[in-house]
């Protein structure tokens, strides 16, 4: 029985003990469960994913790889919010720290007549103050603040070539901001006219590096269009644009798109610049260019608020009607409209009267034809003379009084448009004035068609077949300012200027050099250029600088003696301020011993002269010639001119108002030395032409002045 009561409380035992087990292991669970629960429920609640939570017995254990330091500490300070810290298991690990990038270096280079600024990061050690001294050398005049930071480390493969590319393009841009990166440059600046912008786009282009991105944004004011001209053409060789204006971007669009619709093709170009008549221009010449299409052949002119339609011979008188109806309703009521429908020709008449003016390759011209008098004779040859050259005008012309109204307008308005040619022929008859040719002016077909618009008036005929040749263009001929310099410095890259040691004369081996640069300067325009001295710092720095003004004043005082164009050149010594190399070595010293060419500003035209205003003098002078008496006869009694301002007595020579013995004045002006403009002619109304006439003492006069805009006749290519 004893035995059994052990057995009992063994038993008894036993059970007890396996069941405090079993509690405690679920209790143990239990809490594990909750703690590892509560671990991900705060680190989902923010936003944090990339933990794994495991719970050991009462340890939580935290595992995952952290993006950085911060981020392992906020995960255990966040478990560690709902689980004691002594639980807590990090075994988190954290990415491995990336090396140091260098930062982007960058430059802003800033300048307008005020000055010059320089902002951005460098790279080099410490301070670099090699930008600000070569920009203080591109523009000696202005002021440079260099707000530039440096930062020790390697400069990047392509930085170097992108600023020296950036410090060019600042030397050529006086109004401009320049960003320099070392894989691109920005180029933003203003230019002084559209051809101005179109070659320094140009320029640009050709010397960007290879590997740097260029963008450019150059841009130019508007010019001032006088008359506002458009005139668009539809016959048998297609449609096209003899001369185009816009008052907008939007207008132009408008305005090429109109064209493309009626048949236009190719590269359309219309001039967009200032004096419209009306903001409502695209939408008028949107309505003449459909109504020519529809008409299907015919000319539009439209000269300020002017409109002239012209169809063909074989337009039907209906839909001509209908046509010119549609658009005079269409039109802004600032236009005035005139339409003219040409009568059919009747084959037994062919044969018209004309005048002809023939401009060869050379520069000669011939004019033949028929004139009125010989008073309109003298005056179509001084103005020739004065436009082509008074040794290359050949006159075979026969005198007709029996000329249609207005010849002498439609013949010196005819010479005037000839003249912007290189080569070319006019053809002047009643019903049409017709230009045609090659020239090396961009602007000619539309100078052209604005002469020819303003002098003959509404309504009348004319024909500019004009074609462009870049062969012709003296702006494509002649080398740049940029490029002379450059030419100059290339010749010194070379083969240095020498001189005996310590003095400025130019050794005798040099002579060679000097002759380059004279060949270099022979093609250039006249420049404001500084011929540039320097030393290396060998001896006292008031030496140094002596004798470099020495030097350069030696080397410009040789291209005078060449006689070059150096009128505008100083000469300037800098001594050893601006080294190029290391004065500490003989091959440092040997570089810094140098002669530099510099611009110093390119050459702007100077106001041109009213061609009005002398003409309006000449004749002034040739009034008062008359009234004191000083009039010149010929021996035989025959009239006489003179070349400005000659008085002649002339009997009216178809019968009219004037007596003989009338004081007829001719006016035909020297030709200007610079561009060759022609200033005024004055002739007698006995040619019948009524237009431009001036009432003096009762008597009829018709006077033709030459145009505010002169056109130099462009130089020839070898």
């Amino acid at each position: 029985m004893q035995m059994r009561n052990s057995f009992l409380a063994i038993g008894a035992v036993i059970a007890g003990s396996t069941l405090a087990m079993l509690g405690a292991t679920w209790a143990a669970t239990a809490i594990e469960s909750r703690s590892a629960a509560a671990a991900r429920s705060k680190l989902l609640e923010s936003g944090i994913t990339w933990v794994a939570v495991d719970s050991d017995g009462l340890q939580v254990r935290l595992t995952g790889t952290a993006p950085n330091e911060a981020a392992r500490f906020r995960v255990v300070n966040l478990v560690g919010s709902v689980v004691q810290s002594s639980r807590i298991r990090d075994e988190l690990d954290v990415t491995a720290m990336r090396a140091i990038e260098a930062p982007r270096f960058s430059v802003e280079m800033l300048r307008n007549d005020d000055g010059i600024s320089l902002i951005g990061l460098v790279p080099g050690d410490g301070r670099d103050d090699t930008i600000s001294s070569r920009v203080a050398g591109l523009a000696p005049d202005l002021p440079v603040s260099d707000m530039l930071e440096a930062a020790d480390y390697a400069e990047p493969e392509s930085w170097s070539a992108a600023v020296d590319f950036g410090l060019e393009a600042l030397s050529m841009l006086p109004r401009s901001k320049i960003s320099v990166a070392e894989d691109r440059v920005a180029i933003t600046a203003i230019s002084a006219s559209a051809e101005e912008k179109r070659r320094l786009e140009a320029d640009l282009a050709r010397r960007a590096p290879q590997g740097v991105q260029l963008q450019m944004d150059i841009s130019a004011p508007r010019p001032v269009l006088t008359p506002f001209t458009l005139r668009f053409v539809m016959d048998e060789s297609g449609s096209r644009f003899d001369a185009c204006s816009a008052d907008s971007d939007a207008a132009r669009a408008r305005i090429i798109a109109a064209g493309r619709l009626a048949g236009a093709e190719g590269k359309l170009q219309c001039t967009v610049g200032l004096g419209v008549p009306t903001p409502r221009w695209a939408a008028a010449v949107e309505a003449g260019i459909a109504a020519v299409a529809e008409l299907e052949g015919g000319t539009i002119t439209f000269s300020d608020a002017d409109v002239t339609l012209l169809a063909t011979v074989d337009t039907p008188q209906a839909l001509f009607d209908r046509v010119v109806g549609e658009l005079q309703t269409k039109l802004p009521g600032v236009f005035s409209l005139e339409a003219t429908l040409p009568p059919k020709r009747d084959p037994a008449l062919q044969g018209p009267a004309e005048f002809t003016a023939q401009l060869d390759d050379k520069g000669m011209v011939e004019l033949r034809g028929r004139l009125t008098d010989e008073l309109l004779r003298e005056a179509v040859d001084s103005f020739a003379r004065a436009r082509f050259g008074a040794d290359r005008v050949y006159i075979a012309t026969r005198l007709d009084s029996e000329m249609p109204e207005g010849w002498a307008v439609r013949v010196l308005a005819g010479l005037e448009s000839l003249a912007l040619l290189h080569q070319g022929r006019l053809v002047v008859r009643q019903d049409l004035v017709e230009v045609s040719g090659v020239t090396g002016n961009s602007d000619a077909r539309d100078r052209i068609s604005r002469i020819l618009s303003e002098r003959l008036g509404q309504g009348e005929t004319f024909r500019v077949g004009v074609r462009y040749d870049e062969a012709f263009d003296p702006l494509a001929a002649l080398p740049t300012p940029q490029e002379c310099v450059a030419g100059l410095n290339a010749v010194l890259a070379q083969q240095k200027i020498t001189f005996s040691p310590g003095s400025a004369e130019v050794d005798g081996a040099a002579r060679e050099v000097i002759d380059a640069l004279a060949e270099v300067l022979t093609d250039c325009p006249p420049l404001e250029m500084e011929v540039s001295g320097h030393t290396d710092s060998q001896g006292s720095a008031g030496g140094n600088r002596s004798l470099s003004q020495a030097r350069a004043e030696a080397v410009l005082s040789a291209l005078q003696g060449r006689r070059l164009p150096v009128q505008a050149f100083v000469a300037v010594g800098h001594g050893e301020d601006l080294p190029i190399a290391d004065n500490e070595t003989e091959e440092g010293r040997e570089a810094n011993r140098r002669i530099e060419f510099n611009l110093l500003r390119e050459p702007e035209p100077g106001p041109a002269p009213s061609p009005v205003a002398e003409a309006e003098a000449a004749v002034a002078a040739a009034r008062a010639e008359a009234e004191s008496g000083a009039e010149a006869e010929a021996e035989d009694g025959t009239e006489t001119t003179t070349t400005a301002g000659a008085n002649a007595d002339a009997a009216d020579s178809d019968g009219g108002d004037g007596a003989e013995g009338e004081e007829i004045t001719i006016a035909a002006a020297e030709v200007d030395p610079v561009n060759g403009a022609v200033r005024s002619v004055t002739i007698p109304a006995g040619d019948a032409s009524e237009a431009g006439a001036n009432a003096e003492d009762g008597d009829e006069a018709l006077e033709f002045v030459a145009s505010d805009e002169s056109y130099p006749r462009p130089p020839r290519r070898p």
